[in-house]
């Protein structure tokens, strides 16, 4: 495919916050930075597809989100459920590990606070594991990361249906984190009391993965793990 067939190809300048203020549109507050690309990150026009395996099989009809652990109401959705919830749209930045960034990006989906709302999430939930249908890949979320307004199960993306590369039909965007905390092709959501280290992590990917935290340890945000006891390997640069 050429850049002038690609329709996810950004010929110009990303598009701003202030555009979509006027189309009930919840705006990412990453977006309103003087400067939106991260330390060491640096902006692609594509929309790169990345993976550390293969892209699942999944037949819509059979498709379930799953929602438990410390809630009161636990949720299994099939996918004509979850697209009669109510819907919601975000402008949002999004950020890879890989060092790319992909800036003004619409999703469409539900709100990760719908949810958390439906369920009735206990008080002693601290963290939330995302899983996907990829051969029961997760990842790990602090609750107060996870229940913002820009975050959301996402289906559509700047307008269109999201596909099965990029983790359709429904995956996890959390903006203000690294793009690896937002698990493609979701089926379950658990909310537990405890960290625990998911797919990446274990292999070396911090625990948290804000990309604006620069410091000592994190020269170029919250990639690999600092934690005083982390003895493991360092994951690759790129997947």
């Amino acid at each position: 495919m050429t850049v002038n067939d690609d329709p996810k190809y950004q010929a110009g300048n990303p598009s701003t916050a202030e555009e979509h203020l006027a189309d009930d549109v919840i705006i990412s507050p990453d977006t309103l930075r003087d400067n939106r690309i991260p330390a060491g990150q640096s902006r692609t026009r594509k929309w790169p597809v990345l993976h550390y395996g293969t892209v699942p099989t999944i037949n819509h009809d059979l498709w379930r989100l799953q929602i438990g652990g410390l809630v009161e109401r636990p949720l299994k959705l099939t996918l004509d459920e979850f697209r009669a919830l109510p819907h919601v749209k975000v402008y949002s930045d999004f950020h890879c590990v890989t060092k790319w960034s992909r800036l003004g990006n619409v999703w469409g989906g539900v709100s990760v606070q719908e949810i958390m709302e439906r369920v009735g999430v206990r008080a002693e939930a601290k963290f939330v594991i995302a899983e996907g249908f990829d051969s029961g890949w997760t990842t790990n979320i602090p609750i107060e990361d996870f229940n913002v307004a820009d975050a959301l199960l996402v289906e559509t993306h700047d307008g269109e249906p999201l596909d099965a590369d990029h983790g359709g039909p429904v995956r996890l965007v959390v903006p203000q984190l690294y793009a690896w905390k937002s698990a493609k092709w979701l089926r379950k959501l658990t909310f537990v009391a405890e960290d625990s280290p998911g797919y990446w992590e274990q292999l070396g990917y911090h625990m948290h993965g804000d990309p604006w935290v620069v410091n000592e340890m994190n020269p170029d945000g919250e990639r690999f793990r600092d934690d005083p006891d982390w003895k493991g390997p360092r994951p690759p640069e790129s997947y």
